[in-house]
């Protein structure tokens, strides 16, 4: 079991705010898991990743194929309060859901460093 979180590359967020918004993602994916899934990813180790696409048309298409998989998604969408404009789409977390299932998603991506 699994979280993947996709951060968008293209905005040069800066660290505290890549954070946040991540956190964001996970949260919001968290909340729209099945509560069995829940329970075995935390048995697991509540295992994340974070990986990064580099623009926001290919974080949308992770989206809608995400959301047609039936794994929990949640799009952030930042407030506009600091560093970017209102509603920028900043990341998408994906589950935590089975690993090969989460994996058939994102596992092309390359991990943020």
């Amino acid at each position: 079991m699994k979280q993947v979180i996709v951060m968008r590359s293209d905005l040069n967020m800066s660290r505290g705010k890549l954070a946040a918004q991540a956190c964001h993602a996970s949260l919001g994916s968290f909340k729209k898991t099945e509560d069995s899934k829940l329970r075995k990813w935390e048995e697991e180790g509540e295992k994340k990743v974070v990986v990064k696409v580099n623009e926001l048309s290919t974080l949308y298409e992770i989206y809608e194929i995400a959301k047609k998989s039936g794994t929990a998604t949640y799009l952030v969408k930042d407030a506009g309060h600091t560093e970017l404009a209102s509603s920028t789409v900043t990341c998408l977390g994906i589950g935590p859901d089975e690993d090969e299932k989460i994996d058939k998603l994102t596992g092309d991506l390359k991990l943020l460093k």
